[in-house]
């Protein structure tokens, strides 16, 4: 089911499916920025990450000696959240553990999705409460992919993402299979853009760890339209798109990272796991802004 935040400008749609943001739109120009998930290319728009990032080796991961199952980026994203709160500028959707996630994820939480609209800026505020008598092992992160190009007769090839400080950045190489390999690859050297290139995706997505900027710009020369996403506090970026269909691109903050190929398993180790104490809570906000 879809809620939605508008005012006079702008118009957010989220779905309890995941809490997904499905849309995000300028009223006056009927221009969508949110990637619409066609089956054939990438059926998602925006899926929220939790209680993993990436890939896990086989799929596994181990807790006090006990092996479990699960699929990338975890099960927040095909599970219906609960609709909380209801404003004329915010919802709140909540997700807490079942059967079907103690099955694969064996603690008690309680997952918050915030959406706040504020006139172009819409804020997502990801609250994680430990609800359990045992420290809560996580990561949480963001999806969201944006429509490219934002208007007809431009090219994907002519946009770019802009870094708030100059950048050199190596990209985290992934195994097939979806694991960091250990090997990197120089992205840029001394640099403030990055050009949208398809050739960047066949590797899979672009991985940082080291990103000294706090938001990101993602526009063309061709048009003064301007996406901003901001990600203070988020240590990960991931930036994806499908190079045989470049209709979209992914900036993606995460609190968390894929796993490696050959690490032991146990999530108490996992590289970017966050750890909570019982009735602890953590909270991140990451933003997407229309310029």
């Amino acid at each position: 089911m879809l809620y939605f935040l508008e005012n006079d400008n702008y118009k957010v749609g989220i779905d309890t499916l995941g809490a997904e943001l499905h849309h995000f739109i300028k009223k006056d120009e009927n221009l969508e920025f949110i990637w619409q998930a066609d089956p054939q290319v990438w059926a998602s728009h925006a899926p929220n990450l939790f209680p993993i990032v990436g890939e896990l080796p086989g799929q596994q991961y181990t807790f006090e000696g006990q092996k479990y199952d699960m699929k990338r980026h975890g099960f927040a994203r095909r599970k219906k959240f609960e609709l909380v709160e209801e404003h004329h500028d915010k919802l709140v959707f909540q997700l807490t553990e079942d059967e079907e996630t103690l099955q694969q994820y064996p603690f008690e939480f309680r997952l918050l999705v915030a959406y706040t609209l504020e006139w172009n800026k819409l804020s997502v505020t990801y609250h994680v409460a430990n609800t359990s008598k045992q420290n809560l092992y996580f990561s949480v992160g963001a999806h969201p992919g944006f429509n490219v190009p934002f208007y007809p007769n431009e090219e994907y090839e002519d946009y770019f993402i802009e870094f708030e400080k100059e950048e050199t950045l190596h990209r985290h190489l992934l195994s097939e299979d979806g694991l960091q390999n250990g090997n990197t690859e120089s992205v840029m050297e001394h640099e403030g853009k990055l050009a949208l290139n398809r050739k960047y995706f066949y590797k899979d997505a672009l991985v940082f760890k080291d990103v000294r900027s706090e938001k990101v710009t993602l526009g063309s020369p061709r048009n003064a339209r301007r996406i901003e996403v901001e990600f203070d506090g988020f240590p990960y970026l991931g930036i994806w798109g499908k190079p045989e269909h470049p209709r979209y691109v992914c900036i993606e903050p995460w609190c968390g990272i894929a796993g490696r190929v050959g690490e032991s398993g146990d999530i108490t180790e996992k590289e970017g796991i966050n750890q909570l104490a019982p009735e602890q809570t953590f909270a991140r906000t990451y933003t997407i802004t229309i310029l």
